[in-house]
């Protein structure tokens, strides 16, 4: 069996897929590298496939018809064989010496213990532009180079949490919780990371610099722009986290405090860029989102809309607007993110 399937989600990528492969091939045979082309119209389905021919043990190319972001992920985990699961962005890239650390630890882990649940990593901020990159990590927070439980964590700061870029999860819990993202639809991997936490026991964090996220091109999904003209794609991957999971439900303080702590950055992004967007039908929209959360469950509701920033959000008139923008504005100049 194979360490570990990565899988690369491939629309319209020939500019930069070759950058990625090529970071993933050293990985050698303990790595399964599925590259889903997902009905690209550019000639990413012959790079992907020129690098299959080279690399037949090692790298699969499957080719769909196009279903998003989401589709793809699924259709990976739907072949995957491997022990564990990564999605690499195909204009992302991985470092080759924490790469090596990952398998590693890895291997060692199945020696002494039972497959873990999660590896955690760090990932860094490649922004187009700026030399002094942010590495999102996790030192004082996690336990470093050992297995852990829910309660050996400490507090995550605000704006900072485990993205899609941090995880790597053990394939057959993600095939058990039975996770399905939606089609055709952007921010999926807020989903992706959420929804199978609730059946995360044990997780190893290893405090390296494993994932490069590259951020700035214009026609970026996260390009605040973008993200502004799609936003209901943002509010139904809202809407589908609080579906998700039931916080009340959740036993353990210190999942349930994180769970909470990630729903309450993924809804303030929603609310601000509809706060940014400013209209009528955006500020109507904002107010839905309230509703919906608390018609679909109260305890969470109560949790988010009375909390400090539930509160911040939620401020009357334009004052109480220009207070949340100035506040998220600086929160962007000190996270760095887009």
């Amino acid at each position: 069996m194979k360490l570990l399937t990565i899988v690369v989600p491939c629309y319209n990528s020939a500019a930069y897929v070759h950058t990625c492969i090529e970071s993933l091939l050293p990985g050698g045979e303990q790595v399964e590298i599925l590259i889903v082309n997902d009905g690209s119209k550019d000639n990413t389905k012959e790079i992907a496939e020129s690098y299959a021919d080279q690399y037949p043990s090692i790298i699969r190319v499957i080719n769909q018809e196009n279903g998003g972001h989401g589709s793809a992920i699924n259709t990976g985990l739907y072949h995957a064989k491997g022990l564990y699961f990564k999605v690499v962005d195909s204009d992302d890239w991985l470092d080759p010496d924490a790469y090596q650390k990952i398998l590693q630890a890895i291997k060692e882990q199945l020696i002494e213990t039972d497959a873990v649940d999660l590896f955690i990593s760090n990932y860094v901020y490649e922004k187009e532009g700026v030399k002094q990159k942010k590495v999102m990590g996790f030192h004082g927070i996690l336990p470093e180079n050992q297995v852990f439980t829910w309660d050996a964590i400490g507090r995550f700061r605000r704006g900072h949490y485990m993205l899609m870029h941090s995880v790597i999860f053990r394939t057959k819990l993600l095939k058990e919780c039975g996770l399905e993202l939606p089609k055709h639809t952007f921010y999926v991997d807020n989903l992706f990371v959420y929804l199978p936490l609730k059946r995360v026991r044990t997780m190893y964090y290893l405090n390296v610099d494993f994932y490069r996220y590259f951020i700035g091109r214009a026609d970026q999904s996260v390009n605040e722009s973008i993200m502004i003209g799609r936003i209901d794609q943002q509010i139904k991957v809202n809407q589908l986290m609080v579906q998700g999971i039931q916080l009340e439900e959740i036993d353990e303080d210190a999942l349930r405090n994180y769970l909470f702590h990630y729903l309450e950055i993924v809804t303030t992004v929603t609310n601000v860029l509809l706060m940014k967007a400013g209209t009528k039908e955006h500020l109507a929209k904002k107010k839905e989102l309230w509703a919906f959360i608390k018609k679909t469950d109260l305890y969470t509701y109560r949790l988010l809309r009375y909390h400090i920033i539930g509160q911040a959000l939620n401020l009357p008139g334009k004052l109480g607007r220009s207070f949340c923008l100035w506040m998220y504005k600086i929160t962007q100049r000190i996270v760095g993110f887009n």
